[in-house]
């Protein structure tokens, strides 16, 4: 099997069966984005335990690229602290903005490796991105409304 058939079956078996799928409570922050280019969707919520992301939880629709991102971004960062999941979306962005050209970490971003041919593809870039800015918003309201609570 080669590299380009096994990533495609990682973003299938994502999407099949997607980690994290369905809003839950409790949550700190909620957020809906919209990649006007295609129509996919996302609502997303971000649940925090101090400095760790206790959950991620997200409704989706959309190509099964945006939506195995979502599955992706659920395993990459719970359990994970904020800044720790801050660093795989510079992690995953920096891939998704190579064109192909970025080597990614196994190590690092799991099965997010799945998505470097979809790099090679701009138009479908944004597809790969719309959870990873939907967790950033979230994250950044959840994080600020821990700080105005005094948490």
């Amino acid at each position: 099997m080669n590299i380009d058939a096994l990533y495609q079956e990682i973003i299938l078996d994502h999407y099949k069966k997607p980690h994290g799928a369905g809003l839950r409570d409790p949550y700190e922050a909620e957020v809906h984005h919209v990649n006007p280019t295609c129509g996919d969707e996302i609502t997303l919520r971000v649940h925090l335990d101090g400095d760790t992301v206790a959950d991620v939880s997200y409704d989706a629709e959309g190509c099964s690229i945006s939506q195995a991102s979502a599955s992706v971004l659920n395993d990459l960062v719970v359990g994970k602290t904020v800044a720790e999941g801050m660093g795989l979306l510079d992690t995953f962005q920096t891939l998704m903005q190579g064109r192909g050209q970025v080597e990614p970490d196994e190590d690092v971003l799991e099965d997010g490796i799945a998505f470097a041919g979809v790099a090679q593809f701009p138009a479908r870039v944004k597809c790969a991105l719309l959870s990873w800015m939907a967790w950033k918003d979230a994250t950044a309201q959840a994080v600020a409304n821990e700080s105005e609570d005094g948490r």
